[in-house]
């Protein structure tokens, strides 16, 4: 092969190809981008620019994470928002691409037109690793409805599929709902069909966050799976679930359910992510007809005691068709993630800090009261932990064929979930390694593969000739996650080079400083 001069030449590795195959020993070149695979030896290191020993590691494609909430963050480091640590842990255990846009929310259509324009403002700031992006129902139903607890018109939804239809003629990847969170949540299932119709129409998925992970699951899990038939669109269920102490073990029935499913030829799939808990925004457990109106309609009735009786009783009592996190588990499981004007709560459950409120002697504060203030002394932004989850339901769904792994990571500041920095190293350290619940290449594909053929990510996600050459080297004997409640962006252990397009942009676990990302799916990329 004399002639040939490769950029980067992995040497002497196992192969993990993204499909399940059995690890096979593979020289790995890079050249224009794009991977070729060599015979061991088949050519001399004279041929490279640069030679990595592998011996001994794995060499596979790139991660891809199903599942994020990184729509901005390299904007948001480079404008001050973010730290280097917040941006970059995500590329730091070896995801080459993340698939942001879920549970809803996108940044187009809204603070950015479309996704040319994001893709630009991420071109002008740089990238380490490459972005793919749902289109957000509640982005969509905020820009054409509002933040209105109704429904939307004919020609409200008629306006909403024009959008989706544009956006994933741009190129993005699917349609996604969060139909926990407002506004979302006060689309009916018509709407949604309507709009999963057009996602099907581009051969893209229907990408849902459903309705009730708790109590309701079963009927929410119905409804999607309701949506998808009637729709056409094939169905992605994010970070699969069964919460809250009155749905633990329901993984049995509904896994069952997907498999039955599965076995029906219906498209469906769902992602997953390693641990016991949650995260989202503490407003998030405030009842849905509170948040009418939008953010400024919330913290207005947060300030009206009246209100705040009422939402306490909801809270209490429960309300139809809301899946009520506090009700299925207890203020003592939700914790304080991210309060930048409140850093003592951050870490603390707000059953502690209900009970801590007041000088010696107090009584302490109602739960409800305690959020209340935090949530006015915060603008209404404070994210939390949900701590609402068996480890027999996680590695059940870990364990199912067609579950794919996705972080569902919100890079933000304060005590974030550990699961942006340490979710794919967890997975081969404690699941496939310790645990057992799959092999190497099982796991490998659930990281790689299967996520690209999800969102249809051609030439990656795999292994072979001619394929984008993003890749991660890792040692399976010692890849593990460092990422803890308590320090929740430690980098993780084993994971020993990361290249994107064939550019070495992490290597022994420190950045290089090198930005080749891009946006997948704009233009020719």
């Amino acid at each position: 092969m004399r002639g040939t001069s490769f950029p980067l030449l992995l040497r002497g590795g196992s192969v993990a190809d993204g499909t399940g195959a059995p690890l096979v020993a593979r020289d790995v070149a890079v050249v224009g981008g794009r991977v070729r695979l060599l015979a061991p030896g088949e050519v001399g290191s004279e041929d490279a620019d640069e030679v990595v020993d592998v011996s001994g590691l794995v060499v596979a494609p790139g991660f891809i994470d199903a599942h994020t909430h990184s729509d901005t963050s390299c904007i948001d480091g480079a404008e001050g928002r973010l730290d280097e640590a917040q941006v970059f842990a995500s590329v730091l255990q070896g995801v080459t691409t993340e698939i942001a846009g879920n549970c809803g929310h996108s940044a187009f259509p809204g603070k950015y037109p479309g996704l040319a324009a994001l893709s630009d403002a991420h071109s002008a700031v740089g990238r380490a690793n490459h972005l793919a992006s749902l289109v957000g129902h509640g982005t969509l139903r905020s820009a054409i409805v509002g933040q209105q607890a109704r429904a939307a018109s004919a020609t409200e939804v008629a306006r909403m599929a024009d959008a989706l239809d544009e956006a994933l003629a741009a190129g993005a990847v699917g349609f996604s709902t969060g139909l926990i969170y407002t506004p979302g949540s006060y689309a009916d299932t018509a709407e949604i069909t309507a709009l999963a119709r057009v996602a099907a129409q581009h051969g893209k998925p229907y990408v849902t966050h459903l309705r009730d992970e708790m109590s309701g699951v079963q009927d929410a899990l119905e409804e999607a799976v309701a949506i998808a038939r009637d729709s056409g669109a094939a169905l992605h269920v994010s970070h699969h679930k069964t919460a809250g102490k009155y749905a633990w073990g329901l993984t049995e029935v509904t896994l069952a359910r997907l498999a039955e499913l599965r076995e029906s030829r219906m498209d469906v799939t769902c992602d997953v992510y390693p641990y016991t808990a949650g995260s989202t925004a503490l407003s998030a457990m405030l009842p849905p007809w509170a948040h009418d109106g939008g953010k400024e309609r919330l913290l207005e009735r947060l300030r009206d005691p009246g209100q705040r009786e009422l939402i306490r009783k909801a809270i209490a009592e429960g309300v139809p068709g809301w899946e009520n996190t506090v009700g299925n588990g207890g203020w003592d499981r939700i914790v304080v993630a991210g309060a930048p004007r409140h850093p003592a709560y951050q870490g603390r459950a707000v059953a502690d800090l209900a009970r801590e409120a007041g000088g010696p002697g107090d009584a302490g504060m109602d739960a409800v009261d305690l959020v209340a203030e935090l949530l006015l002394g915060e603008d209404g932004e404070v994210t939390i932990i949900s701590h609402s989850m068996r480890e027999d339901d996680v590695r059940r769904v870990l364990a199912a064929p067609f579950a794919m792994i996705g972080s569902d990571g919100v890079p933000t500041a304060g005590l974030p979930h550990p699961r942006w920095a340490g979710t794919f190293a967890r997975v081969l350290g404690c699941y496939a390694r310790e645990a057992g619940l799959f092999d190497v290449p099982e796991a490998v594909r659930k990281m790689t593969g299967a996520t690209a053929a999800r969102f249809g990510l051609a030439d990656r996600g795999v292994l072979r000739d001619g394929a984008h050459a993003d890749v991660v080297v890792f040692d399976p004997a010692r890849v593990a996650d460092r990422a803890t409640f308590a320090s929740p962006l430690a980098g993780p252990e084993g994971v020993r080079l990361v290249a994107v397009g064939g550019t070495v942009v992490v290597r022994d676990g420190e950045l290089t400083g090198a930005r080749p990302g891009q946006v997948v799916g704009v233009g020719r990329r």
